[in-house]
């Protein structure tokens, strides 16, 4: 069970870690509001690597992890081991509210622009966020990556 739950907890982050990476190569390379026909399609593009590859990778990978966190009894006293917990916790939550709402929204947004249904002044207005959101993340998920390896010697307070 044990090599089960790392399969899936490496696979999650692999996931994880290349829709990052596409999705700020997307967001350089996003055309301007002006463009709305493209940018609408961008957007739409990128709502749907969020929707599909960042989010349920950011799910497997944290479940997997916790999993592992609690049918190991090594892991229960390793510090390295809940500091990944509560970062991958962390980026779960800033995942959701910094990356997955806001790429679905503007998605919607430009779809909605592109029938005539939104101002097209509207758009554009998380492109910086969520690049910066996304780079913080990737060093969060770099820095995690790093500790599941090297597995510093970080221990608890004692009880």
């Amino acid at each position: 069970m044990r090599r089960f739950l790392k399969f899936l907890h490496t696979m999650g982050a692999i996931g994880l870690m290349g829709a990052m990476a596409c999705l700020l190569v997307m967001l350089a390379l996003a055309p301007p509001p002006t463009s709305l026909a493209e940018y609408a399609l961008m957007r739409g593009t990128m709502g749907a690597v969020a929707t599909w590859i960042f989010f349920p990778s950011l799910g497997l990978t944290l479940i997997a992890g916790l999993l592992a966190i609690g049918l190991h009894r090594g892991f229960h006293d390793a510090g390295w081991a809940w500091l990944k917990a509560a970062t991958g916790i962390l980026v779960f939550e800033s995942g959701f509210v910094g990356v997955l709402g806001p790429m679905q929204q503007e998605a919607d947004l430009s779809a909605g622009a592109v029938l005539g249904r939104v101002d097209p002044a509207t758009l554009a207005g998380s492109l910086a966020a969520e690049r910066n959101t996304l780079w913080v993340l990737l060093a969060i998920a770099t820095a995690n990556v790093v500790l599941g390896i090297w597995r510093p010697r970080l221990t608890r307070l004692p009880k």
